[in-house]
């Protein structure tokens, strides 16, 4: 027998045989009416891109986890959605200040360029979360993972705002608004 427990032996493994066992995925539609198993679902509030997790991160992830597992262990068809955001604005913000760090500036490049950098920064760190999600031991039900730049989420927010808009519950109006003087843009 060792002396010291050597998690990293066993943690991967383990958590793919949690994934492929589907204990991550409840049924839907007509198999949960046959189930007869009553729906639970937290959906997780997606981490920004803008740079690996942090200590509040993982107690937000082992606090739902924990609801998440109580929940199916009372044999309820509890579904922990998970995804991640890009964090527009402000994941431009810290990738700025990673340019100035290496003496360079977003007018350095030109839009394409820029856009294409931040791109490859947001999905370089949204791997990383969604590796540290996943070695935190959260339990969310992967195959139904979610970017908020996923074109049919894209498609569905205009939708959406195009009902409220023809429902009169938002308008186009000139107002003050928050700006950014450095940035250049308003904040929403």
């Amino acid at each position: 027998m060792q002396k010291n427990y050597d998690h990293t032996q066993f943690e991967d493994k383990l958590y793919k045989a949690w994934e492929k066992s589907g204990v991550f995925t409840p049924p839907t539609g007509e198999e949960l009416i046959k189930s007869g198993k009553k729906p639970f679902t937290i959906i997780m509030p997606p981490p920004n891109a803008n740079d690996p997790l942090h200590i509040g991160h993982a107690m937000f992830v082992t606090v739902e986890d924990i609801f998440i597992r109580y929940h199916r262990m009372k044999g309820e068809a509890a579904l922990w959605l998970p995804g991640t955001d890009h964090a527009g604005v402000e994941t431009q913000f810290v990738f700025e200040k990673k340019l100035a760090k290496e003496g360079k500036s977003r007018f350095d490049f030109d839009r394409e360029t820029l856009y294409k950098m931040i791109w490859d920064y947001v999905q370089e760190n949204t791997g990383v979360a969604l590796n540290q999600m996943k070695k935190l031991g959260a339990s969310a039900d992967w195959s139904r993972y979610k970017f908020t730049l996923d074109p049919e989420i894209i498609e569905e927010v205009v939708k959406t705002f195009g009902r409220l808009h023809e429902d009169g519950l938002i308008y186009r109006a000139e107002k003050l608004v928050n700006y950014c003087t450095r940035c250049g843009t308003a904040y929403s």
